[in-house]
């Protein structure tokens, strides 16, 4: 929800939270994905409690989470990309087939008792490649489907509808798991994939209108890259999270194991936890607003970390499953207070050119973390025990917090909107979009005394050239007059340079202004375009 209604504003809030859901196309998708990620849980829930039928080693059982995690690892970033460049509701559409027919697979092999370990584990690798591509793919349409006004509340209402289908989904699936056995609970999720892919043909989504500008998926890749090397921004975001979920996957690789034999619980119990999870980070999220009021960014996931921490510890002790249950509910608020700050901040100070591709480098580090923790703690405990390796990862996770929280998180408050502050570029007749590299020369006269200061406000700019485009950035200075300093960078093709026209933000442009009280010229610095022959 958003914030209006989490914090228990007027009933004019909290119709304006849910807005979005008058958008008729936008309810049917939302029903449809919350029914989808229902199914998506049943299935994960089949998958992890088959494992130990099938194999009682930890390695195994960790390999499936994984499995899961680690297509998103390899794929994210390529699937933000093709999210940008192909039609978001054919690749939808293909992606649920994708999902529907691994869940096929997994329920005729399971009712004619030909799973193993090998397949299921191949079969959950390509559940979450469909995942990679669903994650950034979604979230791109939304601004489509909901005015410009309303793109915060449909946000909002994603992340409700997740933790109500994490809340169903993992009980639902152990209760069907129990009753009736796996195969029907495959055959459910297939069921609901079938709602998606009827809901995404429905959708009459409006053919999208060339600018001419389009990019290609390697050139698009390229500058998804290159943002990300050059944005300490989110370096430190994507530090904080990678540590974070490295610690804290020990919990989600075990719990099968903490489930069945250090609690004595069925299949069904195991779904009754996990949904506890989900039943938490909804508390979770109605409990943010307050803690937002008290802490910053850096507090909440310190916050975050000692509860995940303390959760851990406490299931050591093996305790009553009523109380395990409790146990998983505070784990859920934890995991969402870490979530919801983590993405929220990366999102902030991600411009929106960049902003899918950004967030799918975001996700990429999140499921690496989860896929390498996940594999390394059940090899872990494979010597040494569960409960010592869950010991040893809320230790690490607490510890690790405490060191890193002077590595403050980004505010986001910068205005990354297009500045469109830069002069078309002069030409004598039309260039060729792919024509490249293009050189640009931007020529400062700059005092002898002021140097240190211009050579500092560069070093921020020449960051940002590298962020919006330049793949080489440089300064020079003229040998017989030296307060003539003339900034170059490269930029791949004509096009890429047009693209750079676009995206330099008001917050470039304050950086762009430090530079310039430095320029004693007559005029503006002058800029010159080179292109290559």
């Amino acid at each position: 929800m958003t914030e209006s209604v989490k914090s228990g504003q007027g009933a004019t809030a909290r119709a304006s939270s849910f807005a979005p859901l008058r958008q008729s196309v936008f309810a049917v998708l939302w029903a449809a994905t919350v029914l989808g990620n229902i199914g998506s849980f049943m299935r994960d829930v089949a998958s992890a409690w088959l494992v130990t039928d099938l194999s009682a080693s930890p390695t195994a059982v960790a390999l499936i989470q994984a499995a899961a995690t680690l297509p998103v690892f390899l794929l994210a970033i390529p699937a933000g990309v093709l999210s940008d460049i192909l039609d978001r509701r054919r690749l939808l559409i293909f992606v649920q087939l994708m999902l529907a027919g691994v869940s096929g697979v997994l329920l005729v092999l399971s009712h004619t008792g030909t799973l193993t370990v090998e397949y299921l584990i191949a079969l959950t690798f390509l559940g979450g490649v469909g995942a990679a591509l669903m994650g950034p793919t979604w979230q791109s349409i939304v601004p489509e489907l909901v005015p410009r006004e309303e793109l915060k509340s449909a946000v909002a209402l994603n992340s409700l509808g997740i933790n109500i289908a994490r809340s169903i989904g993992p009980a639902a699936g152990g209760l069907i798991l129990a009753s009736f056995g796996a195969a029907v609970t495959y055959g459910a999720d297939v069921l609901s994939y079938a709602l998606v892919i009827a809901a995404l043909i429905w959708w009459k989504r409006p053919a999208a209108v060339d600018s001419g500008l389009s990019e290609n998926f390697l050139g698009a890749f390229r500058a998804g890259v290159r943002y990300t090397r050059a944005s300490r921004e989110l370096h430190r975001v994507l530090l904080r999270a990678a540590v974070f979920f490295l610690f804290a996957s020990s919990v989600w690789a075990l719990l099968p194991l903490v489930a069945r034999q250090m609690l004595g619980g069925t299949a069904s119990f195991y779904g009754v936890l996990l949904g506890a999870v989900g039943a938490g980070a909804i508390a979770g999220a109605l409990v943010m607003p307050r803690l937002r009021e008290r802490l910053d960014a850096d507090g909440l996931v310190l916050l975050a970390s000692v509860i995940t921490a303390a959760v851990m510890a406490a299931l050591v002790f093996a305790p009553p499953k009523w109380l395990a249950v409790l146990l998983l509910l505070l784990l859920g608020v934890g995991w969402i207070i870490a979530l919801t700050t983590l993405n929220g901040v990366a999102q902030s100070i991600l411009p929106n050119w960049v902003r899918a591709r950004g967030l799918a480098v975001y996700l990429t580090v999140f499921n690496g973390a989860m896929a390498a923790g996940s594999l390394g703690w059940g090899l872990v405990a494979h010597q040494i025990g569960v409960p010592a390796t869950l010991v040893a990862g809320a230790a690490g996770l607490v510890v690790a917090a405490l060191l890193l929280h002077r590595a403050r998180l980004p505010a986001g408050e910068q205005d990354l909107q297009p500045s469109n502050h830069w002069p078309e570029p002069l030409v004598t007749e039309p260039i060729a979009n792919d024509r490249g590299p293009v050189m640009i020369q931007v020529e400062y006269r700059i005092r002898k005394e002021d140097r240190p200061g211009f050579l500092e406000a560069m070093k921020r700019l020449s960051l940002e050239r590298r962020r919006d485009g330049a793949y080489a950035w440089g300064l020079t200075e003229h040998t017989s007059d030296p307060e003539r300093v003339m900034e170059w960078f490269l930029v791949e093709s004509w096009a890429e340079h047009l693209r750079q026209h676009h995206r330099v933000s008001h917050a470039d442009a304050d950086l762009q202004n430090e530079a310039l009280r430095f320029h004693i010229g007559p005029g503006k610095p002058e800029v010159h375009h080179f292109l290559s022959l």
